[in-house]
């Protein structure tokens, strides 16, 4: 399943950091590389960080922005040093967020996304991802290389794939989860549906912040949401006069 597990790098500024990333994920049996808008890429100085991973590195996508890397993934993890004002599920511990989206990978790819080395990812970024993970650190001095925090991620996952609970860790009764690109189409179709009842007329209230955060933390199935999409169908139809 490791080959399911997908590591976003946005905007990366230092290219050393890309091939430092992907030495920390080959050394835990990671594959799939995403690189959104790099500043600078290919470059001698990612080649020769890499060390023995160039084939990462050779492989890796290069994409213009991050729903083009992630449209295809089931759960979307941001990870930022600092807790963003959006009410989304949040992994304090890296080993719980590696726990849980084990039970997710039999349904599709898990995209762990990490931001720029100065500012991490912006709210528009991290209101993509359906969680966000912290990784604990000194208070005094929590600041972490890119690297070093793809590479605490990337072991928790190895040792998740080595633990026998892994192995045999049920799936959720109520999947298969919806890709993220087929909750953008909900999202979409529910902002229609809203605007169209005159629901959203206070703007500063960010009432569709607010949903986006309740559905990610009900995590509906497919099924699900295939449901909801026919209620605001159903909506949609009537007849305002009646």
């Amino acid at each position: 399943m490791l080959n399911r597990i997908r590591i976003v790098l946005v905007q990366t500024y230092h290219p050393g950091n890309i091939g430092a990333s992907a030495r920390a994920m080959k050394t835990m049996g990671l594959s799939d590389l995403v690189l959104v808008a790099p500043r600078q890429f290919p470059d001698e100085e990612a080649t020769r960080l890499a060390a023995g991973a160039t084939d990462l590195l050779d492989d890796c996508r290069v994409v213009d922005s991050l729903s083009e890397a992630i449209g295809d993934c089931v759960q979307v993890i941001g990870a930022s040093a600092r807790l963003r004002s959006l009410p989304l599920p949040c992994y304090h511990a890296p080993n719980r967020m590696a726990a849980e989206l084990w039970q997710r990978l039999p349904e599709g790819p898990v995209a762990i996304v990490f931001g720029r080395e100065r500012y991490g990812l912006t709210n528009e970024e991290i209101s993509h991802c359906t969680h966000q993970l912290n990784i604990p650190a000194n208070p005094d001095y929590g600041v972490l290389n890119l690297s070093q925090a793809v590479q605490i991620v990337a072991y928790e996952t190895f040792r998740q794939s080595r633990t026998e609970e892994a192995a045999q860790q049920p799936h959720r009764a109520n999947g298969p989860y919806p890709t993220v690109e087929q909750l953008e189409y909900f999202y979409d179709h529910l902002h229609r549906a809203l605007d169209s009842a005159g629901f959203l007329t206070q703007p500063h209230a960010k009432t569709e912040a607010h949903l986006r955060a309740l559905f990610a933390r009900a995590e509906p199935s497919r099924k699900e949401l295939s449901i909801l999409r026919g209620v605001l169908n159903a909506l949609e139809s009537r007849n305002p006069s009646e």
